[in-house]
This record gives structure tokens, sequence and C-alpha cells, in this order.
């Protein structure tokens, strides 16, 4: 396992499921970890400590040292606040795992305008708010000469970057998120900063919820949300410093590290095209149509290199 001894990291939803792991196996890495939780429903309302208490209970039950914090990371104010807790806990930090999420899934022409607006706010504002005030930390600290091997592990989706049926509201949050990876891992790497995401498939109470997970299976379970874990902490090792803006899609021991848009069919005028001449070419060339695959689909041909590990 990676070293991590004397690294602080936040890991936002952390309560539960793919974020509790993530806070267990940075632990056990020998990493502090301020255990964020704001204790919500699955849909976003309410709050209560207890979930981020437990795991950090948990965390120092096995030797290792960890603060539970209730703030709303969808809130600016409250994101600095989360960062200066691990600063005012441990003196420092090193990693902030992105996770916190909700979900209320609509079909497009049912869904609300609150039922939108909660979903972008805590996945797109709730990466952006605690991933801006870390980096105003790490920048303050490149530039007073010191040598960063800062990581920043963000959560899309199968259902961002391959798209999902019912979950417009979640998936465009997914695929901003996706979209935000790459950008910022461009503005940080000059800070000694590397930033990647996730995209997993995991057995959590938001995907039993949502999806048909089948029965848990006796011994290594794919599904398991340590697996997801298990990558974050690899990305968090000083020997990573040089992988970043990456989105790695994991499956059980399936890891495909995707490529994103790419250039895909070539429609080509030398001179420009007349919408009529244009409308011919897209029947030759798709006399069938064309349309998304959908997320199973996707995930099947899930494009990049694969990383395939047994149990």
């Amino acid at each position: 396992m990676p070293n991590l001894t004397g690294k602080v990291a936040i890991v936002t939803g952390a309560g539960r499921g793919i974020g509790r792991a993530h806070a267990l196996a940075l632990a056990a890495a020998g990493a502090k970890v301020v255990v964020n939780d704001l204790g919500a429903a699955v849909s976003g309302e309410g709050a209560d400590l207890s979930p981020a208490e437990q795991v950090a209970e948990e965390i120092r039950d096995a030797g290792g040292e960890a603060v539970a914090n209730g703030e709303n990371v969808a809130d600016f104010a409250g994101a600095e606040r989360m960062v200066q807790h691990a600063l005012d806990a441990f003196g420092r930090l090193d990693i902030l795992v992105n996770n916190a999420g909700i979900l209320r899934d609509r079909m497009l022409v049912n869904m609300t305008e609150a039922e939108w607006d909660a979903v972008i706010a805590v996945h797109l504002k709730g990466h952006f708010a605690p991933t801006r005030h870390a980096a105003a930390y790490w920048r303050e600290r490149a530039k007073a000469g010191e040598e960063l091997r800062a990581r920043v592990i963000n959560t899309s989706s199968p259902s961002g970057v391959f798209g999902n049926v019912g979950q417009a509201n979640y998936g465009a949050a997914k695929a901003g998120i996706a979209g935000f990876t790459i950008i910022v891992a461009q503005e940080l790497q000059r800070y000694g900063v590397t930033v990647n995401c996730l995209a997993p498939n995991a057995r959590t109470r938001m995907t039993e919820e949502t999806f048909d997970m089948g029965e848990r299976p006796e011994g290594w379970d794919p599904l398991d949300p340590a697996n997801v874990a298990t990558v974050a902490v690899a990305l968090c090792a000083d020997e990573a410093q040089h992988v970043t803006g990456q989105v790695f899609h994991i499956w059980g021991g399936a890891v495909n590290v995707l490529r994103g848009w790419s250039a895909g069919e070539l429609l080509e005028a030398p001179e420009g095209w007349e919408p009529d001449a244009l409308l011919a070419e897209l029947l030759e060339r798709f006399p069938d149509g064309v349309a998304p695959p959908g997320m199973v689909a996707g995930m099947q041909a899930a494009g990049g290199r694969s990383l395939r590990a047994s149990p």
C-alpha cells in the first residue's frame, strides 16, 4: 500500500458508501482524515453529524487520526471553513476527495427547477467550492517555495460519462465534474497539484435506490466501494505525481482510463457546407440514424486502456 503517513486528507460525503471507503482506506495508508458529511438524506434534505462522527471514531479506534466535519460543500463559505478545519486540526492539507452527492431523479419533462438546482449545487458547486479554497492554500504554499505533491480526487459517474435516462440533472452535473477535472488539472499542475476523477460502479445507498445492483456475492464483491477507494489511494501516492487530468471508470477489478471526447466522424467540405449538402452527407454516412448507446452499452464499450486485476 502507498505510504501516506504525514499527509492530511479531506473526504466529503464520507459518512457512508464510497466516501466512507475512501476515508478508511486513506487512514489505513497513514493519512489523517477530515471526515466531512452533512448527514442529509439521499435527496439532500436534513442534516446529521453522526455518520461523519461514526467514521471518524472508526478510524481512531483503528489507531488513526480523524475529525468529523458537518459543513455543506455547496456553501462557498462552508467549504472554506472545512478547509480551515483541516488546517486547524492537523496543520496542513495534502489531499481533497470530492465525493458528496445527492439524487433527485426525474424524467426531464417532469423535473422541477428545484430538483435541477439542488443536484447541480451539491455535485458541481460542491466540487468547485472545496477545490477553490484548497487550491488557494496550495498556491500560497507553492509561492512560498514549497514543493507540493497535493491531490484532488473528484467523483463523476457512469451516468455522467455515458449518460442515463432519468438523470438529466445528475448526469449533467457529473459530466461537468469530468470537464472541471480536466481544466483544473491544467491550472494546478504548475503548483504540484494533480487532479483526477473517478466514475465508479459501486453498491451504495444511492445506487441501490436507483438501480438493480443484484445480490451480494459471497467473497469478493466487484461492487464493494473499497474497490473504488483502492484507485484513490494509488492516485494519492507521491509516485503518481505525473498522472493528472484523467477520468477512471471503475467496475470491480477493471479500471478504464477513459479517453473523453474524440474527433469521431469527420464530415469535411473544403469550402464549407451548404445545409442540403450536409444533410445528404449525414444520411449517407448514417443510413440507419445515430443516437447515444446508453449507459450500459457505454460501459461495455468503455474507451481507453483497461487495467484489469483478478480478485
